[in-house]
C-alpha cells in the first residue's frame, strides 16, 4: 500500500486576497479574519457641509470678535483722552473738517488749486473757532425756584444768578437751562471779576405733572456753530406741579364722620359702644363688672361692648388708558382722587391709596400730592377691576371706599371691582365726565356718581352722605 502525504499549503501572498470572496459573495479583505467589517470614512452629505461652513463661520467671528475687543482695549485710553476734544466738534465742524481733509488730497493727489484753497479756507474757519472755545470759565451759578410746588395753571417764576469767581474778564457766552422737554436760553454779557448777573424766568404750568429744570450749563463757540464747548455748573431741580384740588369742609361728614370710631360685629371686654350685659366668666376683667345688676340678680354681670375702629378711607385710582375715553377724564379724576384723599388728611383719618400700579405714599398732604403728579394713564396697567381686588386683599377694614375712574369703565367692570371690597363698608364708584351732570344710581352694592366737574364734589359727597 502506497501512503498518501498531504502537505500544507503555502501561505498566500498578501494580494492574494484580494481575489478571494467570502461566503455572502463579497470579496475578502487582505488584512483581519474573513467577515470582519472594514471602518470607511463617513459620506460628506449636504447637511454635514452646512454644518462644517457654520462652524467654520461662528469660529471665525470669535477669533475676530476677540482681536476687535483686544483693538478697543488698547483704543480705550486714547478714547477717553479724545472724548472732552471730540464733543466739542458739532455737525458742522465735522463737515468742515471733511472738506478740508477732502481738499488737502484732491490737491496733493491730483493736483487740484482749488482743493487747496478749500483746504486753506476751512483750515482758517478752524483755527478762528478754536479761538471762540478756549479759556477757562470761573463762574459760581445759583438757580432759585422761588416754590418747588405749585397747583397746575399757576405760574412758577425761578431767579438764575451768574457771578464771576474769577480776578479776569469773562467773554460773552451763552447760558442754557433746560426746563422739561423744551430748552431757555439766557446771554450773558462780559463779565468783570467779581461781578454779578442775574436772569429772572416763569416756568408754564399748563398741564400736571414733573418738571426737570437744569442742569444749567455755560455754552461757548463760534458764531458759526463749528465748534461748542458746554460745562455744567449746577444739579437738575425738580419742580412738582400739583393737580387742583377743592376743600370739602363740611361735605365729608357723612362718610367719615365719627371721631370716637365706628362700631364693628366683634364684641369686646374694654371699649366704648356698649354692647349688653352678660354672666361673668372667669379671666374676666373686673373693672367691667356692673354692680348694680349683680346685687339686683346675685349673681356677677359683666358689661360688654362692640369693637370700634377708627374710619379708614380707601381711594382707589385707575390709571388704564382704556379705563377713560379722553386726558381730560384723567385730570378730572386724579383731582377728585386728591380732593377726597386731602380731606381725610386733614381731618386725620387713617388713608390708604391704591392705584394700578400699586400704593401710593399718603402719609401727608405733600406726598400726596407729589405722587398724584406722576401718574399717567397707560394701555399696559390694569384696570378698575383689578384695583378693586388689592383693595380687598391689602385692606379689609376698610371703613369707606372711593373707586376713581372714566367714563370708559363698563358697568360689568364696576360690579367686578366691588365683589371683591369690604362687605361691611361704604362703597363708592365716581365716573369722571367733564361736561355731564351730577347723577347717582346703584348698581348691586356699589353707589355709582357721575362728575362732571371739580365743583360737584362737594355736592356728590353729600349725596354719598344721603
Amino acid at each position: 500500500m502506497s501512503q498518501l502525504v498531504e502537505e500544507a499549503d503555502p501561505p498566500a501572498p498578501a494580494s492574494a486576497g484580494r481575489g478571494r470572496r467570502r461566503p455572502d459573495g463579497r470579496p475578502a479583505t487582505a488584512d483581519g479574519p474573513r467577515g470582519a467589517r472594514v471602518a470607511r470614512p463617513p459620506r460628506s452629505g449636504p447637511r454635514e457641509l452646512v454644518a462644517a461652513a457654520r462652524l467654520s463661520v461662528r469660529r471665525a467671528w470669535s477669533d475676530a470678535d476677540r482681536a476687535f475687543a483686544t483693538v478697543r482695549g488698547s483704543l480705550a485710553p486714547v478714547r477717553r483722552a479724545l472724548a472732552p476734544v471730540l464733543a466739542i466738534v458739532g455737525p458742522a465742524g465735522w463737515l468742515v473738517l471733511a472738506a478740508a481733509l477732502a481738499g488737502a488730497w484732491s490737491g496733493r493727489r491730483l493736483g487740484w488749486l482749488e482743493g487747496w484753497t478749500l483746504a486753506v479756507a476751512d483750515g482758517l474757519l478752524l483755527v478762528v473757532a478754536v479761538a471762540f472755545v478756549v479759556g477757562r470759565s470761573s463762574y459760581a451759578v445759583a438757580l432759585d425756584l422761588g416754590r418747588q410746588r405749585v397747583v397746575v395753571g399757576n405760574r412758577a417764576t425761578g431767579e438764575l444768578t451768574v457771578r464771576n469767581v474769577g480776578t479776569r474778564a469773562t467773554l460773552p457766552a451763552r447760558v442754557e437751562l433746560p426746563v422739561g422737554l423744551g430748552l431757555a436760553t439766557f446771554r450773558l454779557p462780559r463779565l468783570a471779576g467779581g461781578a454779578e448777573h442775574e436772569e429772572m424766568f416763569v416756568v408754564p404750568t399748563r398741564r400736571r405733572g414733573l418738571v426737570v429744570l437744569g442742569p444749567v450749563r455755560s455754552v461757548r463757540g463760534d458764531p458759526l456753530g463749528l465748534l461748542r464747548r458746554q460745562v455744567r455748573w449746577t444739579d437738575p431741580t425738580d419742580l412738582y406741579v400739583h393737580p387742583r384740588t377743592i376743600s370739602l369742609d363740611g361735605a365729608s361728614a357723612g362718610f367719615l364722620r365719627d371721631i370716637e370710631g365706628l362700631p364693628t360685629q366683634d364684641l369686646s371686654s374694654n371699649d366704648i359702644a356698649f354692647h349688653a350685659l352678660r354672666d361673668y366668666v372667669a379671666g374676666d376683667d373686673r373693672r367691667s363688672i356692673h354692680w348694680r345688676t349683680t346685687a339686683r340678680t346675685g349673681r356677677l354681670v359683666v358689661r360688654q361692648f362692640e369693637e370700634t375702629r377708627r374710619s379708614h378711607l380707601v381711594v382707589g385710582l385707575s390709571s388704564c388708558a382704556a379705563d377713560y375715553a379722553d386726558p381730560d377724564e384723567l385730570e378730572l379724576a386724579i383731582s377728585v382722587a386728591g380732593s377726597i384723599g386731602l380731606q381725610a388728611i386733614r381731618e386725620e383719618k387713617q388713608l390708604s391709596v391704591l392705584t394700578s400700579r400699586g400704593r401710593l405714599r399718603a402719609s401727608t398732604a405733600t406726598r400726596y400730592l407729589d405722587g398724584l403728579c406722576l401718574i399717567e394713564a397707560d394701555e399696559q396697567d390694569q384696570g378698575l377691576a383689578a384695583v378693586g381686588r388689592a383693595i380687598g386683599g391689602e385692606v379689609p377694614d376698610a371703613s369707606a371706599v372711593m373707586l376713581v375712574a372714566g367714563t370708559a369703565v363698563s358697568s360689568a367692570s364696576l360690579l367686578a371691582a366691588s365683589v371683591r371690597l369690604p362687605a361691611s363698608a361704604l362703597n363708592v364708584a365716581i365716573r369722571c365726565a367733564p361736561g355731564e351732570q351730577v347723577s347717582r344710581r346703584i348698581l348691586g352694592s356699589l353707589v355709582v356718581l357721575t362728575v362732571g366737574a371739580l365743583e360737584q364734589v362737594p355736592q356728590v359727597m353729600r349725596r354719598v352722605a344721603g
